[in-house]
């Protein structure tokens, strides 16, 4: 089961469909902030006690020996790309849910159309489609027994 919605997830992840993509840009405008606070202050301090007290946010490369050089600041990058992995798969478990109920919508709509009575039916000689009323097939010309 959490390997197959995993499997889903990497084809969703990979796939170009616009409307995804502009779904997934909303969900990330909308909630962008909350992810952003659930990595930086519950996902990632019990991580750091874990690993020895490390604070990811501080974790950095310095460019230079003085204090104010320039840093490579990837704790930083590592808590975005925990943020964004969330983001993306409350995305894709949105249009997982949506293209369920589009399926099961799609479903109902064929079996009320199946409901439809028919106005064709089977020329027993050709088997070309031809109106329920005829007496002749127009195809093979046969006459046609008629229901009276």
């Amino acid at each position: 089961m959490m390997k197959n919605v995993l499997s889903e997830f990497k084809k969703f992840a990979m796939r170009g469909n616009v409307i995804d993509m502009a779904v997934g840009i909303i969900i990330g405008a909308s909630f962008g902030k909350i992810v952003d606070s659930l990595v930086k202050d519950i996902l990632m301090p019990p991580l750091g006690m874990l690993l020895g007290k490390v604070d990811f946010s501080s974790l950095k490369i310095m460019l230079g020996t003085e204090p104010d050089a320039a840093s490579i600041n990837y704790g930083i990058f590592l808590n975005n790309i925990i943020s964004f992995i969330i983001v993306a798969f409350a995305v894709f478990l949105l249009i997982k849910a949506i293209n369920t109920l589009r399926t099961k919508m799609e479903k109902a709509e064929a079996k009320e159309a199946a409901k439809v009575a028919p106005t064709e039916k089977e020329c027993p000689y050709c088997c070309s489609k031809i109106p329920l009323a005829a007496t002749r097939c127009p195809h093979c010309t046969s006459e046609l027994k008629s229901k009276k």
